[in-house]
């Protein structure tokens, strides 16, 4: 553990190491409670990111749309919580989104060959 290195931290005498398990994204998949989840695509002639937010009966409720991943997820949150809507019950939830935005962002800068939401 002395090999352990931070920028300015100190070690906890209890810090513990996990190492973390493969994820299977269809064995450990759950559904939020809500029901609610995202469609994402990527625009490349207008380097759009678009986000629809959909309902338990698959109806698109509201669509972002922005250059970033960043902008986007800031957006989806604060209307999220402006409006008292529960999209994002579940952290890995608000993850996935992270990841997939970001994803659709490479890929529009061009680092990335296409684009398929997981």
């Amino acid at each position: 553990m002395k090999n352990y290195v931070w920028h300015k931290q100190t070690i906890s005498p209890d810090l513990e190491i996990i190492d973390c398990p493969v994820y299977d994204p269809i064995k450990d998949f759950h559904r939020d409670p809500t029901g609610a989840y995202v469609l994402i695509r990527c625009d490349k002639k207008n380097s759009l990111i678009e986000v629809a937010v959909c309902d338990k009966d698959h109806t698109l409720i509201k669509a972002f749309r922005g250059h970033k991943a960043q902008d986007l997820y800031h957006t989806i949150f604060k209307y999220e919580k402006k409006h008292g809507f529960k999209w994002f019950n579940r952290s890995d939830h608000a993850a996935y989104l992270g990841k997939e935005l970001k994803k659709c962002e490479f890929f529009l800068t061009g680092k990335e060959k296409n684009y398929v939401q997981e």
